[in-house]
């Protein structure tokens, strides 16, 4: 059965770490829906680039649609909207109860703070927010899988958390060719041997 992901866009969201994300799951044939928190189709990031949703949350019923995994991009001010949006709180709390994976990257672990769901976990972040979040324990590392909680630390690692969320999806093979494909373990390895 194919994995249904959905992505909250929120006005400021980091547009890489969406991209990049979107991008890896639909080459993998993952059911993405990008869903726009707002009254409107289309969603402005923070550095002025907009994307066209699939669907707006406000058609989205919280209880009884069936998603695999929640991501939520990073960005200072998408954050701060997605954690506004009393809709998306009480989506996240709901998904968590229910044991669905919810990945947050960069700042957006913060939106899990703030919906009370990182205190058990093992997380990592954009490392500005590492005050502001208080999990059981914070790492430095690139991507972090704490039982349904996945984290990673910003746009940079954004191509990490994509091919993450697809082995954690049971996707490992989809994720292992990707990653030849795209020339990412070139990059892993050419990196390595400087």
């Amino acid at each position: 059965m194919k994995k249904r992901v959905m992505v909250l866009l929120a006005p400021g969201f980091e547009e890489l770490e969406a991209v990049a994300v979107i991008d890896i799951l639909r080459r993998a044939h993952v059911n993405v829906q990008i869903c726009s928190t707002t009254d409107e189709d289309h969603v402005t990031g923070g550095h002025y680039m907009t994307l066209k949703t699939d669907v707006r949350l406000a058609f989205i019923d919280i209880y009884n649609d069936v998603y695999d995994l929640l991501y939520l991009p990073g960005g200072g001010e998408g954050v701060k909207n997605l954690a506004a949006n009393e809709k998306v709180m009480t989506f996240l709390r709901r998904f968590y109860e229910d044991k669905g994976f919810i990945a947050a990257i960069c700042a957006a672990p913060w939106v899990l703070e703030q919906a009370g769901i990182l205190g058990e976990h093992k997380v990592t972040s954009f490392p500005s927010f590492q005050d502001q979040l208080h999990p059981k324990t914070y790492v430095e590392e690139v991507f972090v899988a704490s039982e349904n909680i996945l984290t990673s630390r910003g746009a940079g690692t954004s191509m990490e958390m994509g091919f993450s969320i697809l082995e954690t999806l049971g996707l490992t093979e989809e994720a292992k060719k990707l990653r030849e494909d795209m020339q990412y373990n070139f990059l892993l390895a050419h990196h390595k041997e400087q």
